[in-house]
């Protein structure tokens, strides 16, 4: 099993900058691929982004290209989310995501673990 916990969210305005940290712990050796996606009230879950197991190869949603990086550190057994000129529109719950296949996916379906969020809020 594999456990995933979120931290670095919280209320900022429209043009600052917040950086979600996801960390690993169990069997991590189980978990390739590493995702973030959000949920906004009302809305479904969405994918943010993703990166490959070595951290070579990343995706981003449109909505979020140019202003959010992924990056991980596998001997730290994390995964970060650096996220610049955040936008209200980008408030949501933010959820770190592990899958077993080695490359970079998009689709929530193809995740094996998750945790349990974090709270994003950009105030106008």
């Amino acid at each position: 099993q594999v456990q995933l916990v979120e931290s670095g969210g919280g209320l900022v305005q429209t043009g600052d900058s917040l950086r979600l940290s996801c960390a690993a712990s169990g069997r991590t050796g189980s978990t390739n691929t590493m995702g973030w996606f959000r949920q906004a009230p009302g809305k479904q879950r969405e994918f943010v982004a993703t990166i490959s197991a070595t951290g070579f190869t990343t995706s981003y949603a449109d909505s979020v290209k140019g202003r959010f990086t992924i990056s991980r550190d596998n001997a730290k057994n994390t995964v970060s989310l650096r996220m610049n000129s955040l936008k209200p529109e980008d408030t949501a719950v933010y959820y770190c995501a592990g899958a077993a296949r080695s490359a970079v996916e998009s689709r929530p379906t193809e995740y094996d673990y998750w945790g349990q969020g974090t709270q994003v809020t950009v105030s106008s």
